[in-house]
This record gives C-alpha cells, sequence and structure tokens, in this order.
C-alpha cells in the first residue's frame, strides 16, 4: 500500500519537495479528497475534477505566491485551495464562517485575484504583468487559467486583444472541456473544436494576436504539462497553452452528465449517484415558474423570443430551447451582448424576454441604459437569483438590482411576491408595454403548490392592501412579504399592524402611499435588496417630498458585502428572518395597552 502524499502537503513549496514520479498519486489523493467533501459538503464538483492534474502543475513549476495565479471564475479553485494551506478547512467551503466558494483576496495570499463573475482573469493578470514590468521584475509569471465557454466572453478578448501589443510576462491558460455549467456555444466553441480535431484550416486565431501558442496538449497529463510549463517559463511576452481536459475527471457521472454535476448538491462518494430525495408534492423554483410560463407565452405570441447568456439551465430557459430552438437563444458569457441583442430585436417588433441572474445584469449596466432604457425598448428582463442566494456568497448575492435600476428613467421595477404575480406579469408585459420592465424574483422554490392559475393582468404601478391595522404599516416589496406576514401574526398587537405589497418598485403607486402615510404613525419598509437607494428609500424620498413627518425604518440588507451560508442563517444574521421581524414590530407597538 502507498503512503499517502496529501496529508503531508501544506503549502506548494512542500508540493516542490515532491518527485515528478509521485504526482500522478497525489493527483488521485487530491481528485479522491475533493470527492469526498463535496460529496457531503456540497459544492462545485466538476469543474474542479477537471483540473487536478494543471493545479498540481501549476504549483510545482511555477513560485507561488510570488508568482500570481488568477482562476477564471473560480469554480476550478478547489484543488488550489486544498494545495494551498486550506486542507483542513476545506470542509467549512461554502458554509457561514467558512471558506469562500471562490478565490479570494482576503482569504489567502495565494488568491491573487478575488473572481465569481466569468472572463475577468486575462484582464487581471495582465494590469499585474504590466506592474511588475513598471516595477523592473522581469522575472515574476503571471498566469490566468480561463475556461473555454469564459474566454468567448467580451471581457476576455479586450484583455487578449491588448496583452497582444504589449511583451508583458503573461501565460493564458485555456482550459478546454467544451462546457461551462450548460454547453459551451459559439463560433469560438467551433474553432476550439476544429483545432482539437487537427480540421482547423484558417491561421491560428491567438498567434493572429500576436501570443505564443502552444497545444493543444493532454491537461490530464501531469509530465506533459510540467514539461511545457518549463518551457514556457523561458519565453518572453504573452503566451498562449491550450490544455484539453474532461470536467468531472475521475467521477463517472461527473464525466457523463457534466450539467448535472457541475454542482449536484450531496451523493454517494462511492458510487457517485445523486441521493434521490423523497418524492412529495412542493412548491415549484421560481425559475422553473419562468421557464414554464414563457413557453406558455410563447404559444399563443408568436413574437416572443427568450435570450440568456449561458444560462439556460439555471434560468430554466432550456425549456423553451427544447420546444421553440429557433426562437430562445444562448448567447454564451456575453451579458452585455445579451441586453443590445435584445433591444435590437424589441426595434423590429419582437419582444424579448432577457433572462439574466441580477448580480450578472450588472456587467451590462450601460447596455441597459443607452441601448434599452434610453430608446425606450420594451425588453423584459428578467432578473433570477434576486436577492440572497446562499452558500455562492458575495460574488452571486443579487442584492443592488433594485438600487442599481430604481435610478433609471423610463424603466419599470417590478418584484413579485408569489408564483402567480410572476406569471401574471410576464402576461402583462407581453401584451405590450410603451418602455422596458425589469422582473426580479429569488432562487429557490416559492410557497404555492396549485401555482399554474389563469392569466390576470396586472396593472402598471400599483400595489396591493393585504391587511388592513392602525398604528403601523409594513411596506414590503417581493418574496419578503412572507417573512412579513409571519411575524406580523405572530407579534405582540397583529391587529394594530397593516400589511401592503408595493410590488412595484419604480413607478410607485403614489396613491395607496399617500393612504399608508395618512393612516398609519409608523412606516417599515422591508426589502432584501440593499437599505442604500433601495425600496426603502424611494419611500424615504416620497415622505420628503410631501412632507410626511411619519417615523419610518427601513430594513434589508445593509451596507456590507454579504458573505456565504445559508439563505435562512444570512437572514437571520442581519435581521430579515421573520422572528427578528417580529421583535422589531414588537419594539414599536411596546406603547398600545
Amino acid at each position: 500500500m502507498q503512503n499517502p502524499i496529501l496529508k503531508y502537503i501544506h503549502s506548494p513549496e512542500d508540493l516542490r519537495q515532491l518527485k515528478p514520479s509521485e504526482l500522478p498519486q497525489l493527483a488521485q489523493e487530491l481528485r479522491d479528497f475533493i470527492i469526498n467533501i463535496v460529496a457531503t459538503k456540497e459544492g462545485h464538483l466538476g469543474a474542479s475534477l477537471g483540473v487536478v492534474e494543471l493545479t498540481i502543475a501549476l504549483h510545482y513549476v511555477f513560485n507561488t505566491p510570488s508568482d500570481q495565479l488568477i482562476w477564471d471564475v473560480g469554480h476550478q479553485a478547489y484543488g488550489h485551495k486544498i494545495l494551498t494551506g486550506r486542507r483542513d478547512a476545506f470542509h467549512t467551503n461554502r458554509q457561514l464562517g467558512g471558506l469562500s466558494g471562490f478565490p479570494k483576496r482576503s482569504e489567502s495570499i495565494y488568491d491573487a485575484f478575488g473572481v465569481g463573475h466569468a472572463s475577468t482573469s486575462i484582464s487581471a493578470a495582465l494590469g499585474m504583468a504590466i506592474a511588475s514590468q513598471l516595477k523592473g521584475d522581469v522575472h515574476k509569471q503571471h498566469i490566468a487559467v480561463i475556461g473555454d465557454a469564459s474566454i468567448a466572453g467580451g471581457m476576455a478578448f479586450e484583455g487578449l486583444n491588448h496583452a497582444g501589443v504589449t511583451n508583458a510576462n503573461l501565460l493564458v491558460i485555456l482550459n478546454d472541456n467544451a462546457i461551462g455549467i450548460d454547453p459551451s456555444v459559439g463560433a469560438l466553441k467551433q474553432y476550439l473544436t476544429n483545432v482539437k480535431k487537427g480540421t482547423q484550416k484558417q491561421d491560428n486565431i491567438f498567434e493572429a494576436l500576436n501570443f505564443e501558442y502552444s497545444g493543444p496538449i493532454d491537461g490530464h497529463d501531469i509530465h506533459a504539462l510540467i514539461s511545457e510549463l518549463e518551457r514556457l517559463k523561458t519565453v518572453k511576452g504573452p503566451k498562449f497553452l491550450h490544455v484539453i481536459t474532461t470536467k468531472g475527471k475521475g467521477l463517472k457521472q461527473a464525466e457523463e452528465d457534466q450539467v448535472r454535476y457541475h454542482a449536484p448538491g450531496k451523493f454517494d462518494a462511492q458510487t457517485g449517484d445523486v441521493y434521490t430525495k423523497p418524492s412529495m408534492e412542493q412548491a415549484p423554483k421560481y425559475q422553473d415558474v419562468f421557464g414554464h410560463t414563457i413557453v406558455e407565452l410563447a404559444k399563443q405570441n408568436k413574437n416572443i423570443v427568450g435570450i440568456t447568456p449561458a444560462m439556460p439551465t439555471g434560468s430554466s430557459l432550456k425549456y423553451m430551447m427544447e420546444q421553440m430552438p429557433d426562437r430562445a437563444f444562448d448567447v454564451g458569457i456575453a451579458e452585455q451582448h445579451a441586453v443590445t441583442l435584445a433591444a435590437g430585436m424589441a426595434t423590429q417588433g419582437l419582444i424579448p424576454f432577457c433572462n439574466i441572474y441580477s448580480t450578472f445584469l450588472q456587467r451590462a449596466y450601460d447596455q441597459v441604459i443607452h441601448d434599452v432604457a434610453l430608446q425606450k425598448l420594451p425588453v423584459i428582463f428578467c432578473l433570477d437569483r434576486a436577492g440572497l442566494v446562499g452558500e455562492d456568497g458575495a460574488t452571486h448575492h443579487g442584492v443592488f438590482d433594485l438600487s442599481y435600476l430604481r435610478c433609471i428613467p423610463n424603466l419599470i421595477v417590478f418584484a413579485p411576491r408569489n408564483e402567480m404575480e410572476l406569471r401574471n406579469i410576464m402576461y402583462t408585459a407581453q401584451l405590450g408595454l410603451d418602455r422596458p420592465i425589469a422582473i426580479r424574483y429569488p432562487r429557490g422554490r416559492g410557497v404555492t403548490i396549485d401555482w399554474k392559475q389563469p392569466f390576470e393582468t396586472i396593472t402598471i404601478g400599483t400595489g396591493i392592501e393585504l391587511k388592513k391595522g392602525q398604528t403601523l404599516a409594513v411596506l414590503t416589496v417581493g418574496t419578503m412579504a412572507e417573512q412579513a406576514e409571519q411575524a406580523i401574526a405572530n407579534c405582540e398587537h397583529p391587529d394594530a399592524v397593516g400589511h401592503v405589497a408595493m410590488r412595484f418598485v419604480k413607478p410607485l403607486d403614489e396613491p395607496l402611499l399617500h393612504r399608508v402615510f395618512k393612516t398609519y404613525k409608523t412606516i417599515i419598509t422591508l426589502e432584501d435588496n440593499s437599505v442604500k437607494g433601495g425600496f426603502g428609500s424611494a419611500v424615504l424620498e416620497f415622505a420628503a417630498t410631501h412632507n410626511y413627518k411619519n417615523t419610518i425604518k427601513t430594513v434589508g440588507i445593509p451596507d456590507v458585502f454579504m458573505e456565504q451560508g445559508s439563505v435562512a442563517q444570512l437572514q437571520e444574521s442581519i435581521g430579515l428572518d421573520a422572528d427578528s421581524l417580529r421583535l422589531v414590530l414588537n419594539s414599536f407597538l411596546k406603547d398600545i395597552s
């Protein structure tokens, strides 16, 4: 029996003491370690399994952390974390108070750059390489590891374009496995496929951009990787290494079902089988309400099209792609393009549903303003993963959308409180609007089993008074209405508390707000968005404009970047859970006899 190796690796310096002949065993141990932890703790699996040999080779050849290694997105960096002193803490990955699921500068000196969104690595590594040049350090290495799905993103091309006219000491490694979360798409993907097959007839695109190109090489041949990386260390200027890997390598099911095993949840580490959950009737995921509803509407309205930037499974646009492939578009990791593509379609009378995660729409902010809102084009933005999303942490929480969208003229902003309101606002929007609308809804399941109700039109800019009260009113947007209902039901004087679901953050239902301010002494606003500039700020502005003197308390996400943890844990930590809200209500109701 071989002696274990991984448990003695506390840093890359320890790794570099190993003989090359020992590295394949280390790769197997590292793969097994990742599988065993993720099987019970959950997380991203396939991407990190695919780069085990590459991870070991990079830390073996390069003098990290002096040489700077950047992992694009970060789904692929679990092995990197384990080899850089975080093995014993890796069981806390993505948990409250534990390791981040992505590289994070404040977590380790080996995490040269914080990542969570795609296509940023080349620009960051080039910036570091130019800085080294300016400091006179000609020996420091700068390595960006980017996936084939991420390199199709616009920022990656911008970085390649700039790097090609520099003599910066930059190595770009393309981890080519033909899949991001869903299969890679686009002409560049076809080009890379042809390169792998040896059928690409045209000039090498990367050599045309002034990179020294090498590859493609087998990303699971650790000795070939080390040999080529050692050679590239001696080459000056921008370099490009094309590495072929298999996502999920080493776990049969993860290799065969790469979409599911990107982040499979809990599974049997021995067999690889995902645990089946007891069959029971559950409320649907909001993404599935969107996915099934757009298909239903598109069957009735031939002008509807669907667009997603590389998230057909996560957004559930996959249902439309399966049934209407000519009217549903996965444009790859290209949020800016997705938005302006939708704008172009809208000019021609189509009705585009542009489905983007809340946190990813941040990457297309100029396009929302300049290409859509300024021209009053009726694009329907469906923002999935709004609010706190849980274990993915700070890079993925969708807690800024109400703030960054509310200030844009011509834009309607709506947050449904349940599944039926999501269906009905989608139905209303496709009937014809004279301006764009953003519909934001959370990750996870709703609360209604019987959600597929007949469509009803929603009047734009109207809220609903769910419960009348006497002295205190809670104003909610979106699914925070559920927490408010629980808090009100269990507070000391529930009859004194009114509840209004405002639904529209823009335009506000001003007639309803006037009635609220004239009826209730105290107003509490509740949202799962930043309290800075969000729904509560809109109510405060309304009060100031109309000279109301009511007591107003805004409750929402504090002015910090929220870290990882379950949604319930995070809500409790900042007072957004029902019990904390109950205490807030009681504090304002204590004078009632």
